[in-house]
């Protein structure tokens, strides 16, 4: 016996061309006398492929969800959960059978259909043994049927409150499985645009697909992103008008732009964490004492002042305020210079302490690793600044774990599951946490589970597994015309179909 759950209310359960010939302009968008039908966005941060189940940059989301590929739901910007390839779905009464029903009609970019096989298809793809998918362990829980071409029974381990979010997330993405291993290249989904060009360093641009269900109702044919690290150059792409949005630009800039007329500018909330993550496997940095000291050395505030010019909301351990059990944990390893200097001795730690700290090029690593250095030589604690580009810190920092502090925000709302990965990149092992995490997965009643997430919040806090800063708020510059932005961002999403020029 199923229960009817409505998609809309699910939401409460709730980071060099390629010679591709550009597709003609339908007459009708030619038709829309003087309309603009193209657009122009910045991003900090340039993907390092097109396939979102491969990488853990949340840029690769940026520029391709809900953009070129699709999920079973969408994630909408209030955080609520939608149909997207699933019309409707059924919830087993022991919440853990989830019944879709799938859209009909439906083409991949390559004219191969859409269908049951294909969703079975990429949630085991995602699960498999020699998967790199991010979100790999969860889709490793889930067990995938066949009933018909339209319907796929998904059955899920564990009981899991967010499972209808996660699936409109990247790593969720439906695939077509001839085209699956050549997607970072050469992506092909469901959405409603295609890649025609990627120059390597510098843009990528996408084309409406006249073959996606809606197309009539899309506004936007054309959409180029442009990649600016630098906050400086940011900030003169907009103003010469070479950039109709920039999303989660650089916070400084916001100032210049708040009086213009011809800018509007968002402030979004997130569920990001910005953190100081430590690489707990290295000595002396396995020793919780050292951890505390180093996140007893730095004023979080003055961190958000420097690194965000104040966007941001102090966080004691990896959750945000806002979220579904949230405690504040801020009070655990309070700014206290002469505790961690005593915490340093406790440890047996011989002065001066040299750690290397890793900076991707964002402007809040930036900025933020030189105010954090300054606080860390309070207490005898050399921090050399190391920068790195952002495809050497996928590789070195998070790839292969070699760095030994590093500044980096963490943006997946559901993310409580890295710290009981046994491979992840952070080194932090915990059986403790292993155990409380697996309760928080099974516990069905809300107020249960509120605790159990609180008792995880506070252990992390207590095991100083990071030093944890702040949740940050994110800006959005954009033309005054240009209309269906995200206000708020659940997730990291530029949903270009929604777009259009007042």
């Amino acid at each position: 016996m199923f229960t009817r759950r409505s998609a809309l209310a699910s939401g409460a359960l709730a980071a060099t061309a390629l010679g591709a010939t550009a597709l003609a302009v339908p007459l009708h968008a030619l038709a829309q006398q003087g309309k603009k039908d193209s657009v122009t966005l910045a991003l900090v941060l340039e993907p390092p492929g097109l396939d979102p189940t491969a990488g853990a940059a949340s840029s690769i989301a940026e520029v391709t969800l809900y953009n070129i590929y699709e999920t079973l739901t969408k994630i909408n910007a209030d955080g609520s959960v939608s149909p997207l390839l699933a019309e409707s779905w059924e919830v087993s009464p022991d919440l853990k059978t989830y019944t879709f029903k799938l859209r009909r009609g439906i083409t991949f970019h390559n004219n191969e259909p859409f269908n049951a096989a294909a969703v079975k298809f990429s949630l085991d793809r995602a699960g498999a043994a020699k998967s790199t998918n991010k979100d790999k362990r969860t889709f490793a829980n889930l067990s995938t049927q066949v009933v018909d071409d339209y319907t796929v029974v998904v059955i899920n381990k564990d009981i899991d409150p967010d499972l209808l979010f996660l699936l409109g997330q990247a790593t969720a993405v439906i695939v077509e499985p001839k085209s699956a291993d050549t997607n970072a290249a050469k992506p092909v989904g469901t959405g409603p645009y295609k890649l025609t060009a990627w120059s390597r360093g510098a843009s990528i641009s996408l084309t409406a697909w006249p073959g996606w269900r809606q197309a009539a109702q899309v506004k936007i044919r054309r959409a180029t992103f442009r990649f600016i690290p630098d906050p400086a150059a940011q900030v003169a792409a907009l103003l010469a008008g070479d950039v109709d949005a920039f999303p989660r630009v650089t916070p400084r800039s916001m100032a210049q732009f708040k009086g213009n007329p011809r800018f509007q500018v968002i402030v979004s909330g997130s569920r990001a964490k910005t953190i100081l993550a430590i690489n707990n496997a290295r000595k002396p940095l396995h020793d919780v004492r050292v951890r505390r000291a180093i996140a007893a050395a730095i004023d979080r505030k003055a961190v958000i002042q420097g690194a965000a010019d104040g966007l941001g909301v102090p966080i004691g351990s990896h959750y945000v305020p806002g979220a579904f059990g949230y405690v504040d944990t801020t009070g655990i390893n309070p700014h206290d210079v002469e505790k961690a200097k005593k915490l340093l001795a406790e440890a047996g730690v011989k002065l001066p302490l040299t750690l290397t700290m890793t900076l991707p090029p964002a402007p809040y690593a930036r900025q933020g690793g030189e105010v954090i250095a300054a606080q860390l030589a309070k207490v005898d604690i050399t921090a050399k600044l190391q920068n790195v580009e952002w495809a050497q810190w996928l590789s070195g920092t998070y790839g292969n774990k070699n760095y030994d502090l590093t500044l980096i925000s963490h943006v997946e709302p559901f993310d409580l599951e890295n710290f009981a990965k046994p491979d992840y990149y952070w080194g932090y092992r915990s059986e403790k946490f292993d155990q409380l995490y697996d309760k928080i997965k099974t516990t069905t009643r809300p107020a249960d589970r509120a605790r159990l997430l609180g008792d995880a919040q506070r252990l992390l806090a207590e095991d100083a597994a990071h030093a944890f800063l702040y949740q940050p708020q994110w800006v959005t510059v954009a033309n005054k015309n240009l209309r269906g932005l995200w206000k708020d961002m659940p997730v990291f999403v530029n949903d270009l179909s929604t777009l259009s020029w007042a």
